[in-house]
């Protein structure tokens, strides 16, 4: 029997970031110049999570944006999922780690009831899942009323006198300095090219917005090529996608 088209998109993209996993926070300090981190403090931020409240990132990788959760609030409640098993066990070793629960789950099935968190959040994982629409739909499920849904992504960069310069590093140097970092090349051609091919900000509010949350905004970071979304859960949901 065909392995569905669905199904084999995935499973490339788990055995492609099992392959980068040892050297995956190191490369994106250093293709970000250090910035992602900030970013993901941003994204901290817009979940107004309340204090010891419950977080589940999706998505979480090796746990970059939970671990921030975590410093910013030791008395939170941290869930971490993510489908590819080898992210999250070099996530458990790293430092400010201990206490986050961790959950192999896929995006556009999570195994939570509903209104279960007090916020949803995901680092880099919209642009590597098939169905968007559904992936937020299971966020905006699971997260409880007047709860936030909060996406950290990249976007195509947008035109502006410096977007020459911005495409020329996705075609070239993310690949090279992906060679030299972790001796995947593929991985770092594939990662500039899904940027370059992602929605922008707008389109990604507005399947938020269809699938069920109310006052959505974005906020760009590093040349119009980093994106924070977010939005609100409200009390009373007419669609969930």
């Amino acid at each position: 029997m065909t392995e569905p088209l669905q199904d084999q998109r995935a499973r490339g993209i788990r055995d492609m970031f099992q392959g980068i996993s040892e050297r995956y926070d190191l490369m994106n300090r250093l293709m970000t110049f250090g910035q992602d981190q900030a970013w993901r403090r941003y994204a901290v931020e817009m979940a107004a999570l309340p204090p010891g409240g419950r977080l589940l990132d999706v998505g979480a990788g090796t746990g970059s944006l939970a671990i921030e959760a975590l410093g910013n609030d030791p008395a939170l409640r941290v869930t971490a999922a993510d489908f590819t098993y080898q992210m999250m066990i070099v996530g458990r070793t790293r430092h400010g780690a201990k206490g986050i629960s961790w959950c192999c789950a896929d995006a556009l099935h999570l195994p939570f009831p509903d209104a279960t968190f007090d916020a949803v959040t995901s680092a880099y994982l919209l642009r590597n899942v098939g169905l968007p629409e559904q992936a937020f739909g299971e966020q905006v499920r699971v997260v409880r009323p007047g709860g936030r849904v909060v996406c950290l992504d990249t976007s195509p960069p947008p035109r502006h006198m410096l977007r020459p310069l911005v495409l020329a590093y996705l075609r070239f140097g993310i690949p090279l300095l992906g060679h030299f970092i972790t001796g995947h090349r593929a991985a770092y051609q594939y990662l500039p090219a899904s940027t370059k091919a992602f929605m922008g900000p707008e389109a990604m509010i507005s399947i938020m917005a269809r699938t069920g949350l109310q006052d959505v905004d974005y906020k760009r970071f590093m040349l119009g090529t980093q994106v924070v979304a977010y939005g609100t859960r409200p009390s009373k949901l007419s669609t969930i996608g």
